[in-house]
């Protein structure tokens, strides 16, 4: 079957390799969408970083690079392993994309398994991937979706990411947001805050983000930082600052501009991630009492993303900008989010084109 592989930085090939096998206890799925991710830009510019370079095993996948890329998947269930009966062959489903140790416990009642030691990602760590046309998962990790299209399903789990985010915040309907940056976590992270019944104001320096923010309805107010004084719109529209705030660029000036936007006892989400150390005014942290906070992934989000998406509060097409085939990743696919960012929000792989 053919995949996209990770060997370096800069280097990702698309290449046959041998199918994946089915196990008991696991879910053989034929791809049908798989998004292209921030995370995996990072891997191409600056990495690798969750990839495990070659001649390092990951320490619970045991693979090192190359590596089968993806972990934004959709796609439909083409066989069961033995042990599984809550599942069947033609089920639409998608991936929670985890690899974890065997003596994690990944039941529901546990908050924390995203944060396990050696915690990695299928489609960065091992595992198969998202950027092919088959990939064999545990049973755990995969979620049934019913009657969502399966391209908008493909962003349930950047959906995810700022739903557990939300979490995260504390923020509760009737607070004020500010979301620095409209790439596509920025705006599904704004669409679970207003299915939330949150005010929601972005900063944005694309115009076609801008207008997209303003077009899915997801932000209520959206500015340009190099017109406008972002934080002193904030202050007019709430008198003291946002209660919440989200950080999705990892640009400096982005998180200054959050430290000044929140109200005293504010909080600040930490959504993106950094290639490079950042740097603190700790005066602000201290004499406001900010709340910084990081988030990772999801834990236990999927379930909850999935439900908003079926009851019509979050709309999820109007983020797909572009479906691409496999050969096109890097032409069609990095290179625009990379150079031309500007002109697209989420960017599809279909793996049968």
């Amino acid at each position: 079957m053919k995949a996209a592989r990770y060997y370096d930085r800069g280097d990702i090939r698309i290449e046959d390799i041998p199918e994946p096998t089915l196990e008991p206890g696991t879910v053989g799925i034929d791809i049908a969408y798989c998004g292209i991710c921030g995370s995996d830009l990072h891997e191409y510019l600056e990495g690798p970083i969750f990839v495990p370079p070659a001649g390092h095993p990951h320490p619970i996948s045991g693979e090192s690079a190359p590596v089968t890329m993806g972990h934004e998947m959709s796609g439909v269930v083409n066989a069961v392993g033995e042990g599984v009966t809550d599942l069947a062959v033609g089920d639409r489903v998608v991936v929670e994309p985890y690899i974890l140790g065997e003596d994690v416990d990944t039941s529901t009642e546990n908050d924390a398994y995203h944060l396990s030691p050696n915690m990695t990602f299928i489609g960065l760590g091992g595992g198969g991937g998202g950027l092919s046309e088959k990939i064999v998962v545990k049973r755990r990790w995969v979620h049934p979706v019913g009657d969502i299209p399966l391209d908008e399903a493909a962003l349930i789990e950047p959906l995810s990411v700022g739903y557990h985010a939300f979490k995260r915040s504390g923020g509760k309907a009737g607070d004020v947001a500010l979301i620095t940056g409209a790439g596509p976590i920025g705006l599904l992270t704004a669409a679970v805050l207003k299915a939330e019944g949150i005010t929601v104001a972005i900063s944005e320096p694309s115009p076609l983000r801008r207008s997209k923010a303003l077009e899915t309805g997801v932000a209520d107010h959206v500015f340009d930082p190099r017109e406008v004084d972002v934080v002193a719109k904030v202050r007019e529209l709430t008198g003291r600052g946002a209660d919440i705030a989200f950080e999705c660029t990892s640009v400096q000036p982005a998180l200054d501009t959050l430290f000044e936007a929140v109200k005293p006892t504010g909080v600040i989400v930490v959504v993106s991630i950094w290639g490079k150390p950042a740097t603190l005014d700790m005066q602000h942290l201290v004499l406001k009492e900010v709340d910084l906070r990081g988030t990772i992934a999801y834990v236990n989000s999927h379930p909850e993303t999935i439900a908003l998406v079926k009851s019509g509060k979050v709309d999820l097409k109007p983020f797909i900008t572009a479906t691409i085939g496999l050969d096109d990743l890097v032409e069609k696919g990095f290179d625009t989010l990379i150079n031309r960012n500007e002109t697209a929000v989420k960017i599809l792989v279909d793996p049968r084109l």
